[in-house]
């Protein structure tokens, strides 16, 4: 559908994405305006553009989907709970695949260590008993999106929610783990059950900027832990009297998360940093459009 000349030249982020209510023209052919969202679930985009990239809006719950195999990393499950904390949705974790696993109770364990509190369901798509711990989630008021890498299951879920085949599946590679892209764009699913689903594709790089509070609420208990450090401004890196970098070494933290972290902030400033700088010379840009146009219609007017 065409937008307005204003969207087009707005930010990426200010223009409709999946999940959007937007106000159409009279010949209900063009968006005029994005209404206000309740919820927004954005990625810093993919490559050199340094913007921010909406991928749904109005979501109530975002279900984080990883399976039980070696695709399984908590570092990327705290980058998914970052960003659902800034989107402002409520986030569940969807283990896939327990009747592959050996050990279904130890992902589980693993999954909860993410985030203090974060609901998990673990589930064999195929079972449909298994999924009401799922379907306990959505109601017919809810929209829920699902995101994960490719191959995790997200499409063999959709269609054991739904019933009947919305998505098409496909097999992992054995050799590494990984998925091949089954959905390629993001849609809006209504559910026979009531509520309505978003499938977004499996995405390989999830960047993050702008959400440095979203991370300190995954991280909570780094965060408290940095409340008993000597030194206020400690970057819990070679300081005296770390009581973080204590709590590694007596093992009440793990290094790897302490180290996702650091990672996380690294990423986060200098994206923030890169954002902030284009966003200013787009503002100077304009401005500068402005001025000439107002040059050019004061000597026509002369």
């Amino acid at each position: 559908m065409e937008l307005s000349p204003a969207l087009q030249q707005s930010a990426a982020v200010d223009r409709p994405t999946v999940g959007d209510w937007v106000l159409l023209d009279a010949s209900l052919a063009r968006i005029e305006e994005v209404l206000e969202r309740k919820s927004l679930f954005k990625r810093l985009a993919v490559g050199a553009r340094n913007e921010i990239q909406p991928i749904a809006a109005n979501i109530d719950t975002l279900f984080i989907v990883t399976s039980c195999n070696e695709e399984f990393k908590e570092s990327r499950l705290e980058r998914y709970l970052a960003l659902c904390a800034d989107a402002g949705a409520m986030p569940v974790i969807i283990l896939t695949k327990t009747d592959l696993a050996d050990d279904v109770d130890d992902y589980i364990r693993r999954a909860r260590g993410t985030q203090a509190g974060v609901p998990v369901e673990a589930v064999n798509s195929l079972d449909p008993d298994s999924l009401d711990g799922v379907r306990s989630w959505i109601d017919g008021t809810t929209t829920v999106a699902l995101v994960g890498s490719s191959g995790v299951g997200k499409s063999t879920l959709l269609n054991a929610l739904a019933g009947r085949r919305l998505a098409a599946t496909g097999e992992i590679r054995e050799d590494d783990k990984k998925g091949r892209h089954t959905t390629s764009h993001r849609e809006l699913h209504v559910l026979p059950t009531g509520g309505l689903l978003v499938d977004v594709p499996g995405m390989r790089e999830l960047g993050v900027a702008e959400i440095s509070d979203s991370i300190n609420t995954v991280f909570n208990d780094i965060e408290a832990l940095a409340m008993r450090c000597k030194f206020a401004d400690c970057r819990h890196e070679t300081e005296p009297g770390c009581a973080v970098l204590g709590a590694v070494e007596s093992g009440e933290l793990d290094s790897r998360r302490l180290s996702n972290y650091r990672k996380l902030l690294r990423e986060n400033d200098l994206a923030t940093m890169t954002v902030a700088e284009q966003r200013s010379r787009g503002r100077n840009f304009a401005k500068l459009v402005k001025t000439v146009k107002e040059i050019k219609q004061n000597r026509n007017d002369s």
